[in-house]
């Protein structure tokens, strides 16, 4: 029972840190739209693909929810840090 708890403990976590980033990304102005709602628009794809497992069709969410998964994570992470760039550049341009 405990090692269960944990499992959806993690579980919950990493999703949790999925929607965090893409909200984050999702809420910069400073991006054409495309690329703000890109990670949002991945992420829905792979829940949808994740979910298919309910209807016993296996192959699709191993072939393709993983890598929409990361491909979230990493272009997250990637306007995330870009962004946190532009700002140091901007504040050392202005100082």
């Amino acid at each position: 029972m405990l090692s269960l708890t944990l499992v959806v403990l993690a579980v919950v976590a990493v999703f949790g840190s999925f929607v965090l980033c893409v909200v984050t990304v999702a809420r910069m102005r400073e991006l054409p739209a495309w690329r703000r709602f890109l990670p949002l628009a991945l992420l829905l794809v792979a829940l949808s693909a994740s979910l298919l497992r309910a209807a016993d069709i296996r192959w699709v969410a191993e072939a393709i929810a993983f890598p929409l998964n990361l491909a979230v994570v990493l272009l997250s992470t990637y306007e995330i840090r870009a962004r946190r760039l532009r700002n140091r550049r901007e504040a050392a341009g202005a100082a």
